[in-house]
């Protein structure tokens, strides 16, 4: 697995944006981890905000990042899950692997049945995305959702 470099485009993206949520007054919350999740957390952590990290234990990729102001490290998925989900206002995907679809699975599944309030919910990286968009799509085609889960979440760059 390869870690993105902080000059990465992505990860440039995260930290704009977790230095302007910072910014006015709002919580970066992430996973804790490198990558574009450290980038995020450096945004905030630099001028200041809160920057937290949801850690947890994995084969690689278990120590959390520097620019955490707060850190909680989980054993199992299913509590992570819950403590990220649980007070957000907005929620933010970036380019990421299986742990990045689970949660974003979890997320718009939990909104589709309304089990949870429907908030925004955007995915950063139109080119990274559109694979997503074509099953989306797909799904629509076979009817197993329907139209107005495709408006749940917001593809943009």
């Amino acid at each position: 697995m390869t870690i993105l470099s902080q000059n990465d485009k992505y990860c440039r993206k995260a930290f704009k944006l977790g230095h302007m949520l910072a910014e006015h007054g709002h919580a970066v919350v992430t996973g804790g981890g490198p990558g574009i999740m450290e980038a995020a957390n450096h945004g905030a952590y630099e001028i200041g905000g809160r920057s937290i990290g949801l850690n947890i234990t994995l084969k690689h990729e278990q120590h959390p990042n520097p620019y955490l102001t707060d850190c909680i490290t989980f054993e199992y998925f299913f509590a992570r899950k819950v403590s990220l989900a649980m007070a957000a206002k907005v929620f933010v995907f970036f380019p990421g692997g299986f742990g990045t679809m689970d949660e974003l699975s979890e997320i718009l599944c939990l909104m589709q049945e309304a089990k949870m309030p429907k908030m925004p919910v955007f995915l950063v990286g139109k080119d990274y995305w559109k694979g997503f968009d074509k099953i989306i799509g797909k799904m629509m085609l076979m009817k197993l959702i329907n139209v107005s889960d495709t408006q749940i979440f917001t593809i943009t760059d």
